[in-house]
């Protein structure tokens, strides 16, 4: 039985790795398997490398790109380039494509932000939600897989398409073939309704107990200044609260139902979804607190953090009225 494109493109690149001059694939035996869409991270450093490492030529070869080959749904942005490509551009095969090293899965949502600042991009301009506006992900095999599951589950790709993940080594230039498309080849468009939602992991997480804003210590400030100036010693007070209350489940034993968030005085916060981290939910409750704290709503209507009390005012003076209606 002859080889399909990517099982010859997958020896192929390894047979080359390993020093063998003589490697390399044929794409004219593969007429039905090409154009080939590509998507990959936007890293200078695959310009040379990822052409060198695949074997296809230019012509045959439809390159999108994005930071970290990150698709975010099956009905996101990317998906409508994938979906036109196969549809305007012929593409035949669609591959997700990621390397190690990815500067985009090393940043952390604090660094985000940190860099985001540098360039006078205050938080309160950002999506509240960092890790899920921008795909933020900690694993590159693991963002390649949901990036692939997200293509194959989308009504915009066809099921006759094949759908494959792979990972390569920015060093060597050795693919890794992490999800396999023709194994998977004629999956249906739609999810089912049971899995419609990201659920977290059975264990992850458990029910946040006696954690209480009172007990937060932070300095006299303004009010303002509480998510600028004080951002960072808050987030680090919230995220050691927070990681102290998450205990891994024990293995073997039920894992109890994850909360579907906590109340913290006035302000309610979620609990990390799939792909956020503490940080989100530290950076989360801060701008919750700082809005509160704005209109005098932190700890159910009392005066802000560490604010004097309140000194009551006297009850209005009501002027005695002397003068009578004329009667009738």
């Amino acid at each position: 039985m002859s080889k399909r494109l990517f099982e010859a493109m997958i020896e192929a690149n390894h047979r080359a790795v390993a020093g063998d001059t003589q490697a390399g694939l044929h794409p004219e035996e593969y007429p039905d398997e090409l154009p080939l869409i590509a998507l990959t991270c936007v890293d200078p450093r695959l310009n040379a490398l990822l052409p060198q490492a695949l074997g296809v030529p230019a012509e045959q070869f439809i390159w999108l790109r994005n930071a970290g080959n990150i698709i975010t749904g099956p009905l996101s942005s990317t998906m409508r380039s994938l979906a036109l490509a196969c549809a305007v551009k012929g593409g035949k095969e669609i591959v997700i494509i990621g390397h190690t090293d990815c500067q985009v899965g090393k940043t952390s949502a604090m660094q985000l932000l940190e860099r985001f600042r540098a360039l006078g991009i205050e938080r309160h301009l950002l999506p509240d939600n960092l890790n899920e506006f921008f795909g933020m992900f900690g694993s590159d095999r693991q963002n390649v897989m949901k990036a692939v599951d997200h293509v194959r589950t989308s009504p915009l790709i066809g099921p006759r398409i094949p759908v494959q993940g792979l990972l390569i080594d920015i060093e060597t230039g050795r693919l890794e073939w992490l999800v396999n498309g023709y194994e998977t080849l004629g999956a249906t468009g739609s999810r089912p309704e049971n899995s419609a939602q990201p659920q977290p992991s059975p264990g992850l997480l458990t029910p946040l107990a006696d954690f209480k804003l009172g007990e937060l210590r932070f300095p006299d400030a303004k009010i303002g200044d509480v998510v600028s100036t004080l951002e960072k010693e808050v987030l680090q007070t919230v995220e050691q609260r927070i990681a102290a209350s998450f205990a891994p489940g024990t293995a073997g034993a039920a894992a109890p139902a994850p909360p579907a968030g906590f109340q913290i005085g006035p302000i309610r916060v979620g609990v990390p979804g799939q792909g956020e981290t503490v940080s989100t939910i530290a950076q989360e409750l801060v701008q919750k607190l700082g809005k509160a704290l704005e209109t005098g709503a932190a700890q159910g209507g009392k005066p802000p953090l560490n604010a004097p009390p309140r000194i009551p005012l006297p009850p209005p003076i009501r002027p005695k009225m002397h003068l009578r209606r004329n009667p009738k």
